[in-house]
Parts: C-alpha cells; sequence; structure tokens
C-alpha cells in the first residue's frame, strides 16, 4: 500500500505546470501574445504575410468550435526580420524576438519536405517548443494533402500549448485489436477507409489490396490506410484534421485506447480531450454560448531592430571576496571581443550603493571599439548594492543613445543582497526592456530572477565553477535566429596544477564552424607557459597570446582566417611554486553562411521545483533542424553549496526521453542536495566518428494524406519526399559544444534526503510483441530503480526478452 501510494503522489508531481518561455496568456476566452517570427534567411515576399493571417483567422474559427467554443485567436504579432525593407505598418517588438516566438517561418534544412510540425519532446500535458512551418508550405497550395492551413496550425497549436500527442503512427500503421482485426492506427475508429498498397513508377501509380504477412500477424508492409473522402466521424483533429467532417478531439466515449499511437504511450492511454480539459488554459474557463463565431483576430506587424546592449556590473564591496570581480572583468571582456555580435549597440554601467554610467552606446566592430568599454571595468570594489540604481543608469544609457528601451537588453550581473530591489519592478515593466541576470554566490538577491522573469530574459547562476561566468555570458547571444552570427562554445574547462606540472587537452573544430575562433586561458596566480598545436602542425606559443592590459589574468590568441578543421591540442605548465587554477575557453563560429553549424542548447522542464517533485534535464543537439544522434552528452549541476552532480543523458525513448533518436536527451534530475540555486551546464561531445545525422522526418506533425477514396475510386496524391534507409543518416564530424541552461531554483528538501525513498522505478514504455515462429517475443528496456536510474539502467540501452510459445492462425 505504501509503494502504490508513492507511486500516486509521484504521478501528481508530474503534472505540476512546467517551464516554457511562451508569453501566450488565455483571458475571457482569447488568446493573446502569440507570436510567429520568420526567420532572416526567408526572401521578403508581401504574400507570405497575407497566408499567415488568413491561417489564423481561419484557424480561430475552427479553434473555437474543437474546443467547444472556449477558445479562440485574439491577438496575434508577426515578427518581420531585419533583412526585409522597413514600411510605416511595421512597429518596433518589444520584449518579442524569433528565439522564442511560438510559431517560425523557415526554410527546412535540406529537402526533406515541408510537413508542419511542433518542436515537442515533453511529458504528456507539457507545452511544445515551437511550430515550424516552412514558406513552401505557407505559399503554395496544400489544400489536398494536410487540408485547410487554419486547421493544421489549430493540430499544431494542440502539441504546442496542451502537450498532447499524434494519434497515428506512420512505424505502426496497423496493429491486432481485441477483437482478432486488423485496424489502421487511428481515432476514431469511426473513420473509414481501405488499406493498399501503393506502386509507383515515374509519373504512375496503381493500387492493390494488401496481403496478409503471416510473420507479422499483421499487413505487408508499405501497406497505407487510404480514408474515404465523405465521413460522418467528427473526430479527431490529432488524428486527420482535413477531412471535412472531422472538428472535435477524442473524448473519453470516442478514444481508442489500442492504437500502438504516442497519445496513448505518452498519456497512459487517456483521450486528447481529456488531457486538453485538465490543462492550465480550461480549468476554470465557461463556453462563449452566447455568440455562434468568434471575432477576427487583431494582427501587429513588428520589425526586429538592430540589439542593443547594457551591462550592468556590481561593483560593491562584496564583490571583493573569492576573486570575484576579476572573474567578472574577465567574462566581460570575453563577452565584448568573442560572444556579442559585430554591428551591436554596447554600453555599460557599475553600480554599489550608487550608480555611473561608464560608456553609452558604442557600437561594436572589426576593430578594437570593444576597447573603449573594458578600459572601464572596475578595478576595485567597495559599497553598498542598489540594484534599482544599475538599471535606471542603465535605461539612461540607452536613451541617451537616441535608442529605445523597447526591445533592448542589461545584463545584470549582481552578487549582493538588495532589499529594495521590488522598488523598480514597475518601472522595469514599463521600460519594455529585456534583463538578463547572472546572480553571483550564494548570496545573491533572492528577487533577482523576478526581473527576468517578467521581461523574458535569461536567468544564470554561478558560484564555485571559476568558468561559471564566462559560461553565463558565453550563453547570452542574439536572439535573431541568424545562427550564422552567434559564438559557439566549444570548450570551458577548469583545470588544478600542481607547481612546475604540464597538463594537456584536446579540442576538436568540425567543418561547420572555424570562423572568428579563440583560445582563452586565465589563471589565479601567475601566467602559464602555453603551448597550442593545429591539426596540420602549426604551433602557438606563449607569446603569441595576447595577455589584457587590464591586470585580468586572461590571455587570448585569435585564429587567423578559418581555423583548420580537426584536433587541436594544448598543453599549459604552471611555473609558479604554488597549484593554481587555470581555465581554456574555447569559442566560434559559423564557418561559412552557407552550413549551418552544429549547435547544443540545454534546459530544465522548470525554473522551480518543490522536492520531492523530479525534473527533468533536456539537451537538443542538431544542425538547422536536424537531429544529431550517436554522442555523448553530459550535465553538470551544481547548488550553492558547490555540490556538483554529473548526469549522462540519453536519446534511448526510455525514462524521461519521449522518442528515440530524435536529437533530444533527457533525463530525470533526483539527487537534491539543499535548496537554492541550481547552475546548469551541458557539453556534448562527438568522438571516434560516432556521430550521425538523421534526416528522417520530424515527429509531432500533420499526417501527409496519401491520398482519398471518393465514389469507390482511389485517388492518389502525389508520393511524400522519403528518405531512403541507406541515406536516412549522414556521417559527421567529431565535434564539442558547451552550453548553459538558465538556472533554477529547489525548494523544500529535507536534511540527508534519499531519492530512492521517495521515487518510484521508471516505467516500462517500451514492450513490443514480435512472432518468432510459433512464439512471441516479448522485449522492453528495463527500468531504473529510481526513475531511469539505477539497475536496469546502468547502459544506454538494457533489453530484456521473454518468449510464449502461442497458437497462430490467419485472420
Amino acid at each position: 500500500m505504501l509503494f502504490s501510494l508513492k507511486v500516486i503522489f509521484f504521478l501528481s508531481l508530474l503534472l505540476l505546470p512546467v517551464l516554457k518561455s511562451s508569453w501566450v496568456t488565455l483571458s475571457n476566452n482569447g488568446y493573446d501574445g502569440i507570436v510567429i517570427a520568420i526567420n532572416p534567411s526567408v526572401p521578403e515576399d508581401e504574400k507570405l504575410i497575407q497566408n499567415i493571417k488568413a491561417m489564423v483567422t481561419e484557424a480561430s474559427t475552427y479553434l473555437f468550435y474543437a474546443t467547444k467554443r472556449r477558445a479562440y485567436f485574439r491577438n496575434v504579432s508577426i515578427l518581420i526580420p531585419m533583412t526585409w525593407k522597413s514600411k510605416p505598418e511595421y512597429l518596433m517588438p518589444k520584449q518579442e524576438s524569433y528565439d522564442q516566438a511560438d510559431v517560425i517561418v523557415a526554410d527546412p534544412y535540406l529537402k526533406y519536405g515541408d510537413d508542419p510540425y511542433t518542436l515537442q519532446y515533453g511529458q504528456c500535458g507539457e507545452k511544445g517548443q515551437y511550430i515550424h512551418f516552412t514558406p513552401n508550405f505557407l505559399l503554395t497550395n496544400n489544400l489536398p494533402i494536410y487540408g485547410p492551413r487554419g486547421r493544421v496550425f489549430v493540430h499544431e497549436w494542440a502539441h504546442l500549448r496542451w502537450g498532447i500527442f499524434d494519434e497515428y503512427n506512420e512505424d505502426r500503421p496497423f496493429y491486432i485489436s481485441r477483437r482478432n482485426t486488423i485496424e489502421a492506427t487511428r481515432c476514431s475508429t469511426h473513420i473509414t477507409g481501405t488499406n493498399v498498397v501503393r506502386n509507383c513508377k515515374k509519373d504512375s501509380c496503381i493500387t492493390r489490396q494488401c496481403r496478409y504477412d503471416s510473420k507479422t500477424g499483421l499487413y505487408e508492409a508499405k501497406c497505407t490506410f487510404i480514408p474515404n473522402r465523405s465521413q460522418t466521424a467528427k473526430e479527431s483533429i490529432m488524428f486527420m484534421q482535413n477531412l471535412e467532417s472531422v472538428a472535435e478531439f477524442c473524448t473519453e466515449e470516442t478514444h481508442n485506447t489500442e492504437a500502438p499511437n504516442l497519445q496513448n504511450k505518452m498519456c497512459n492511454h487517456k483521450s486528447t480531450w481529456n488531457i486538453i480539459m485538465h490543462s492550465e488554459d480550461f480549468q476554470h474557463l465557461s463556453p462563449m454560448t452566447e455568440i455562434n463565431s468568434p471575432p477576427h483576430p487583431t494582427f501587429s506587424l513588428l520589425k526586429s531592430k538592430q540589439r542593443v546592449v547594457c551591462l550592468v556590473l556590481d561593483k560593491s564591496g562584496s564583490m571583493a571576496a573569492e576573486d570575484r570581480l576579476f572573474r567578472m572583468n574577465q567574462a566581460a571582456e570575453l563577452y565584448l571581443i568573442q560572444i556579442i555580435e559585430k554591428g551591436s549597440l554596447v554600453g555599460m554601467v557599475t553600480f554599489d550603493s550608487y550608480a555611473q554610467i561608464q560608456n553609452n552606446l558604442i557600437k561594436i566592430t572589426e576593430d578594437n571599439t570593444y576597447q573603449k568599454i573594458t578600459a572601464n571595468l572596475p578595478q576595485e570594489a567597495s559599497g553598498g548594492t542598489s540594484i534599482c540604481n544599475g538599471l535606471k543608469a542603465g535605461f539612461q544609457a540607452i536613451s541617451q543613445s537616441n535608442q529605445s528601451t523597447l526591445g533592448s537588453e542589461i545584463i545584470l550581473l549582481t552578487d549582493g543582497e538588495d532589499n529594495q530591489i521590488s522598488l523598480c519592478f514597475e518601472e522595469v515593466r514599463q521600460s519594455g526592456a529585456i534583463i538578463h541576470t547572472i546572480a553571483l554566490g550564494p548570496s545573491a538577491e533572492k528577487e533577482l530572477e523576478t526581473l527576468s522573469n517578467m521581461t523574458r530574459g535569461h536567468r544564470f547562476y554561478a558560484h564555485n565553477d571559476i568558468n561559471g561566468l564566462i559560461d553565463a555570458f558565453s550563453r547570452i547571444s542574439s536572439r535573431s535566429g541568424s545562427i550564422f552570427q552567434q559564438a559557439l562554445q566549444l570548450e570551458s574547462k577548469t583545470l588544478n596544477i600542481s607547481e612546475k606540472k604540464w597538463v594537456n587537452g584536446t579540442v576538436p573544430v568540425d567543418s561547420t564552424v572555424g570562423n572568428d575562433t579563440f583560445f582563452v586561458v586565465t589563471w589565479t596566480i601567475q601566467k602559464p607557459e602555453i603551448i597550442l598545436q593545429s591539426p596540420k602542425g602549426k604551433k602557438y606559443t606563449t607569446s603569441d597570446f595576447q595577455e589584457d592590459k587590464l591586470n585580468i589574468r586572461s590571455a587570448r590568441l585569435r585564429i587567423p582566417g578559418i581555423a583548420e578543421t580537426g584536433t587541436w591540442t594544448y598543453s599549459l605548465r604552471n611555473n609558479h611554486a604554488q597549484s593554481q587554477l587555470l581555465t581554456v575557453t574555447v569559442t566560434t563560429r559559423a564557418r561559412s553562411p552557407t552550413t549551418l553549424p552544429v549547435i547544443a542548447t540545454a534546459h530544465m522542464n522548470r525554473n522551480t521545483a518543490h522536492y520531492p517533485s523530479p525534473m527533468i534535464v533536456y539537451a537538443r543537439v542538431s544542425q538547422g533542424f536536424l537531429p544529431v544522434l550517436g554522442i555523448n552528452v553530459t550535465a553538470i549541476i551544481e547548488n550553492e553549496d558547490g555540490h556538483q552532480v554529473t548526469l549522462e543523458l540519453w536519446d534511448n525513448g526510455a525514462g524521461a526521453d519521449t522518442v528515440k533518436n530524435d536529437g533530444i536527451y533527457s533525463r530525470y534530475f533526483t539527487d537534491y542536495h539543499g535548496n537554492g540555486r541550481h547552475s546548469l551546464k551541458v557539453h556534448a561531445q562527438a568522438r571516434k566518428n560516432t556521430a550521425r545525422l538523421s534526416l528522417r522526418q520530424q515527429q509531432n506533425k500533420a499526417l501527409y494524406i496519401p491520398g482519398y477514396v471518393e465514389n469507390g475510386k482511389i485517388i492518389l496524391n502525389s508520393p511524400k519526399p522519403e528518405v531512403k534507409d541507406d541515406v536516412a543518416e549522414a556521417q559527421i564530424d567529431d565535434f564539442s559544444r558547451l552550453t548553459s541552461g538558465e538556472s533554477f531554483t529547489v525548494s523544500g528538501v529535507p536534511p540527508n534526503s534519499n531519492p530512492s525513498q521517495v521515487f518510484p522505478p521508471g516505467k516500462i514504455v517500451d514492450l513490443e510483441a514480435k512472432f518468432q515462429g510459433d512464439r512471441i517475443q516479448l522485449s522492453w528496456t528495463a527500468p531504473g530503480k529510481v526513475l531511469d536510474k539505477g539497475r536496469g539502467y546502468v547502459k544506454k540501452d538494457i533489453h530484456y526478452s521473454m518468449l510464449l510459445r502461442v497458437k497462430t492462425r490467419k485472420i
């Protein structure tokens, strides 16, 4: 009984609200704050904007009836990229950005189709990340394939907003029902159609009825379900929203609990409508019974602006402790030289009890303009802490430079407490600025994250990890969607070297990066001896590394031109008579505008957790929109006491991981060792030519309809562009990426907590049955003792199987 109660309590914790950076709200039945952003690489086309408006308008009415008059789209912003020409009707964005948009419009990477999809890898009921439409989908007639665009948008919105899943399964299109019949994987089973195999040669296709396969007990491979065009069933939108009769989600009465689809797997066989009605949107919302159709949406056209950043840095007395001022200056200098995009406007403010504008906005160019700012980095720490004075001076530095605070960014770093921080919350809100916060040390003001939360900014925490500040600054890059401008971290390592000792290391530079590459070394006592060797043997020594003029114990080398592809080797010697801490940081940018770099991003599934609620670490590794597979991904989580937990993240479709081989590496985090802030850092590595690029279609997408049956005749659509098995994966170079996730806060952890006494074993989610002659083989991935940790999860994939002897007959 105790165990069952524990499991019930644990499952209830999984249903807690989770982190999503969307700012969409639902009030009085209308969705406000939806952002649809166009990628900077998309050519200017007025028709694109017109079609987006038409799609959302159509979707609003469809959504209204699909939710039984509970919701519609009221206010939508379309974010125009800087690469398009300005127009009088384009307004200035506030805190809207491409990176945090709900819907993005971007070309697919490579040529594999225009299927609309939602990046969704959370648990059942958790919001997705974004919807992706291609320009081609929005500009061409896809009606026979996907149905009206408005219906497709509602299908994807259900993924994004309510965390439900598709009710088809392209990998398992058929199953054997309890009635011993072969059924198409669908919801509801009232959707009718026929099952055929299509054989195509050049431009002509013929069909025939599917044959029974005695080995599988199902139909033969490539058997496809073709729906009747004329249907009476009203559900379900998560199966085939293209059918004219379909206007609802599957309910408890119509849900197909037997279908082997992701909705049943992820949501414990609950219907999509059940999950929707239990979402936070509809907990206390009544239908709009007084109207027959919703008002039309209101659209705002916003055009992205030049990036404006102001550093607001704490120089109060507490910053003298633990070399904090030095570490802040090292990180700020690196940010100005290596991270901030060229062409950005940057200013700086320092503060203690008072604030001083050190630099109004300066345009960062290829020359040494950054030195005008780094020359004013604080050299002494003294005084109290007034965060509000620092922020107000930051706003002033921006406005004095004839720039609006709307959409401008402030990077606020502090280590101190300030019980008056709430006095400027309203002024911050009115400014329209984006505040990124970096809490340094365990005593940083507890309300600091309120500033980033209310302004769509990032939040970071740095403590004992000497590279923590550098990692945090490195993560604050442009939100414009132009990945070619963004700096990427290849290495971030802290080394404790004994006196007179050498230490060696390697950093792979892959073929997707190499432009604007820097190697940076910092030290705590004395400059070490440095040797760096390129893959072709060229050596750089200590004299090649430029030492800063500010006495902040750092030296850097910028590799001329494009850094060589291959493994770079470095050696460091501590010449001092005592051991000292050295750090190595390597940053770079995309090799060229025509080659997308491999990138890694990381986050927790929520910003706050109350013990014993488990959390999930997510890391996404991709090139463009394609997932990168077969690599080692490690997360390091550090709390306020400096205690670190290292987790290997897995992309195996079990435990916390939703789908196998989708480039999302996941793991439960349960090793709580205290309350307060925690930092997250992730290292993604590909070694020994193991990395692969998956060219398969994304999950969670609108189904590509193969055709229809109309008046007894099969009318086929063009075959779907498919990736053949022999080219479904492409090998890519060895690489290394470092990234920081935002900080999160834990509360309620008792002393000497023991996760094994709180969290149950993981759930088996991949049970499969296969015929082997006259036997059935059952196989599954063994769960861990504590969720996905412990016995059974020592390796990424430990499978168990058993054989059952059965008698079979032809169906």
